[in-house]
C-alpha cells in the first residue's frame, strides 16, 4: 500500500524518517531486518534521494546499518553502545534528580501527580506504546522541576538508543507496573526533598533494563551484533 505524504512544512525526508522511526521503535521492523530504498521510495511515491537522506538520518541515530554494495538493515543492538548510553544517561539524570529534590515546590506536586495518573490510565488499558510516550513526559517534567530543561535533550537522545529494548521489555515482560512504581518512588523522594533517595530510586529505575537485556539476549541472540 502506498503511503500518502502529508501536506505542510515537513519535507518528504521528514515524513519518511518519522515513518521508519515509528516502524523500528514499535518493532514492526526488527533488528537485522533488511530495508530497501526502492521499496520505500515506491511506498511514498518519491525518488530514491529523499529515502537515502532519511536513511542517513536513521543511521546517525544508530537505527540503521548502511553498507556499500550490501543490503541496508535495521541496526542490531550493541552491548558496548548500550553500556555507554546508560553511563551518560545515569550521570545526567542523577544530577537532575538532585536538583529537582532541592528545587521542588508545592505546585510541582500537581504536575508530577498528573504524569503518574496518565501512566496509570495507560497501564489499565495495557497501552504499551502510550506508556512509552508518557515515560518521556515524566522525565521531561523532572528536568523542568529541576530547572534543567536543557538536560532533557541529552537524556532523550540517549534514551532513544535503547527504546527498542524498552519496548521489547514492556511488551514481553509486562514491566509497566514495576516502572510505574519506580516513577512513584522517584516523585515521592523529590517531593520529600530527599536527594539521596531520589538518586537511589532513579538508579534502580535505570537498572531495570539489565533484566530485559539478559532475557532478550537469551531468547533472541541474533538481535545483538556482538552476540
Amino acid at each position: 500500500m502506498q503511503h500518502t505524504l502529508q501536506s505542510g512544512r515537513r519535507t518528504a525526508v521528514d515524513e519518511i524518517f518519522q515513518y521508519l522511526v515509528e516502524e523500528i521503535n514499535s518493532l514492526r521492523l526488527l533488528p537485522g531486518d533488511r530495508i530497501s530504498e526502492s521499496e520505500v521510495a515506491a511506498k511514498f511515491g518519491v525518488s530514491r534521494q529523499p529515502v537515502r537522506d532519511a536513511f542517513t538520518r536513521l543511521a546517525n541515530l544508530d537505527l540503521l546499518l548502511i553498507r556499500p554494495q550490501r543490503a541496508t538493515e535495521v541496526k542490531r543492538f550493541s552491548s558496548r553502545e548500550i553500556e555507554k548510553s546508560r553511563f551518560i544517561r545515569l550521570a545526567i539524570e542523577c544530577e537532575v534528580l538532585r536538583r529537582a529534590a532541592r528545587a521542588f515546590e508545592a505546585r510541582d506536586a500537581k504536575r508530577l501527580d498528573a504524569c503518574l495518573e496518565r501512566q496509570e490510565r495507560a497501564l489499565a488499558k495495557g497501552a504499551v506504546h502510550k506508556f512509552g510516550e508518557l515515560d518521556y513526559e515524566f522525565h521531561r517534567t523532572l528536568c523542568e522541576v529541576a530547572g534543567a530543561e536543557f538536560a532533557f535533550e541529552a537524556i532523550s537522545s540517549e534514551k532513544a538508543k535503547v527504546d527498542r529494548l524498552c519496548m521489547l521489555g514492556l511488551s514481553k515482560e509486562d514491566r509497566m507496573p514495576q516502572l510505574l512504581d519506580d516513577h512513584r518512588a522517584i516523585a515521592a523522594a523529590i517531593a520529600a526533598g530527599d536527594e539521596d533517595a531520589a538518586v537511589a530510586a532513579g538508579t534502580l529505575h535505570l537498572a531495570r533494563l539489565d533484566t530485559t537485556i539478559e532475557a532478550i539476549s537469551a531468547s533472541n541472540a541474533n538481535y545483538f551484533e556482538d552476540a
